[in-house]
């Protein structure tokens, strides 16, 4: 059967679905550690809104950031390819999570988004948060072009596979690279004590800003946790 959206037309109503399976996998993902994660929503190909799978790629993770390995997305879109699935089913949706509760995406969120999907006919950005609250919202670029927010659901109607935490951990850790620490020096891949005169630019402070409260608060109580960071070194005023 070929996709429903081969010439897109923004539906009616729009859902986001994920397969139980899909979700058990995404949530086992995010409560792996401290970090963001993201991945690939897996389309079924009649409904392209329906993710039966979440698959992530190598990527460097932080507690504000993600950041895919090339030559890990193109691997992983050629495996798509040789499966036979269509760029809508594995390249249009992209998943990831908030360690935090908020899941508003950040100015870098917003940033990606754009970079990565402008040029299709349709995306959408998809983030969990740790609490549970969800962001869902869909841009198309046909036409005048534009964007709605969408529901998630989870759908148990249709069949599903069976959680499988076993190999879950494996591809989390084969993909999942978090630096030794994760707030805001391994952002910036600076070792801790480089951190201390690190000058942050002024849009990363516009971005703690705009930030939801419990966000600013994790970011700002991994830092203050690092106080002492270098206090070994001796002052030689």
């Amino acid at each position: 059967m070929e996709p429903r959206w081969r010439e897109f037309t923004p539906p009616d109503n729009p859902v986001l679905r994920f397969s139980p399976s899909a979700w058990a996998k995404l949530l086992f993902f995010r409560d792996r550690g401290k970090t963001e994660v993201g991945g690939f929503g897996i389309s079924a190909a009649e409904d392209l809104l329906y993710v039966q799978d979440f698959m992530t790629v190598e990527q460097d993770v932080s507690a504000v950031s993600v950041a895919f390995e090339d030559e890990a997305v193109a691997d992983f879109f050629d495996t798509q390819v040789d499966a036979r699935r269509k760029p809508e089913q594995f390249a249009r949706i992209w998943l990831h999570t908030h360690p935090g509760n908020s899941a508003q995406p950040s100015c870098t969120d917003e940033e990606t988004f754009h970079r990565v999907f402008a040029r299709c006919e349709w995306a959408l950005l998809f983030i969990l948060a740790n609490g549970g609250k969800t962001f869902a919202r869909l841009r198309f670029s046909v036409g005048p072009g534009g964007h709605v927010m969408v529901p998630v659901e989870v759908d148990y109607h249709l069949p599903f596979e069976a959680s499988n935490h076993e190999a879950w951990q494996a591809e989390y850790e084969a993909n999942i690279k978090a630096g030794p620490e994760t707030g805001l020096a391994g952002c910036f891949g600076a070792t801790e004590c480089e951190f201390v005169d690190y000058s942050m630019p002024e849009d990363w402070i516009a971005e703690l800003e705009a930030m939801e409260p419990e966000d600013r608060q994790y970011i700002l109580d991994e830092l203050a946790g690092r106080q002492a960071l270098c206090e070994g070194d001796e002052d030689e005023s």
